[in-house]
């Protein structure tokens, strides 16, 4: 869970609202890359996003939704049928920070909601260029 002085990450970006409009805006840039979105098999990218939205919520310190759903994340193993490879993870990445810089969060909690886009992007990369 990332924590600030305050309390957690999740409350002091706002919350529920914060982490629907981050996911919408970055689905919204997902359903019109077509390299990227080749690696979301369902029609609807709907559930998707609603797998996103509980998983960052959770992890920046809110509810627990998508343990209690899905169980542990485990990224890597979900990730695992998907070839993911650098560029895809920058388009992912782009797109998923496009949506953040929308979002307009002050410094000190842009900054590592950032970070960890960065290292998690990196992590899913499974396969050459």
């Amino acid at each position: 869970m990332t924590q600030t002085p305050s309390g957690t990450l999740y409350d002091a970006v706002g919350g529920h609202g914060f982490f629907v409009t981050l996911v919408d805006r970055f689905y919204a840039g997902v359903a019109t890359d077509a390299p990227l979105r080749a690696l979301y098999p369902e029609a609807d990218l709907d559930p998707a996003a609603a797998r996103l939205r509980m998983f960052l919520e959770q992890y920046f310190g809110g509810p627990r939704d998508y343990q209690e759903q899905r169980g542990h994340p485990r990224l890597r193993m979900r990730h695992a049928p998907f070839a993911v490879n650098p560029q895809q993870r920058d388009r992912w990445l782009a797109h998923m920070l496009g949506a953040l810089d929308s979002m307009a969060l002050p410094p000190h909690l842009d900054q590592p909601v950032r970070e960890y886009f960065r290292s998690a992007a990196e992590f899913m990369v499974n396969a050459p260029s």
